[in-house]
């Protein structure tokens, strides 16, 4: 079985978005992955863009078997159902996984906390990515941008 860290955020909410992604298995990092997404997205349609992103990457791995970990609650709370999808970009997004979910024999979505070891490192990627880009963090913020 393989893992999945993925984390998306905007600079502005709405604002420049970036992902970052990392697939791994166990304690091995295989792939890292970080990318800008767009100029005027949510915190919350980059969660699911990074989420697409790992499981496109996870694909390659050739491993049917996946364990994908988000610190966005609302994210893993809709694929399993817990809460509706009503907005319409999300939705877009939410279908995209769906399909992608066929290409795996078991699949599970845990929310693990920001401050989780691996999240971090996608945390991390996502903000090097928006700071890369020119978008610097923001003043007196004494953390991290990524959800």
């Amino acid at each position: 079985m393989i893992q999945t860290n993925s984390d998306g955020g905007a600079r502005g909410n709405p604002g420049p978005g970036a992902i970052g992604v990392i697939v791994r298995r166990e304690n091995e990092i295989l792939i890292r992955y970080s990318g800008g997404i767009g100029q005027r997205i949510t915190n919350n349609q980059a969660e699911y863009e990074a989420l697409i992103k790992a499981l496109e990457l996870a694909i390659k791995v050739k491993d049917k078997e996946v364990e994908c970990f988000l610190d966005s609650e609302l994210v893993v709370k809709q694929l399993l159902g817990e809460y509706k999808v009503k907005n319409p970009i999300l939705l877009q997004s939410f279908l995209k996984v769906q399909k992608l979910i066929e290409n795996f024999d078991k699949i599970k979505f845990t929310h693990v906390s920001r401050w989780d070891t691996y999240q971090q490192i996608a945390d991390e990627l996502l903000n090097n990515e928006l700071d890369s880009l020119g978008y610097g963090r923001y003043r007196g913020y004494k953390g991290t941008l990524g959800s």
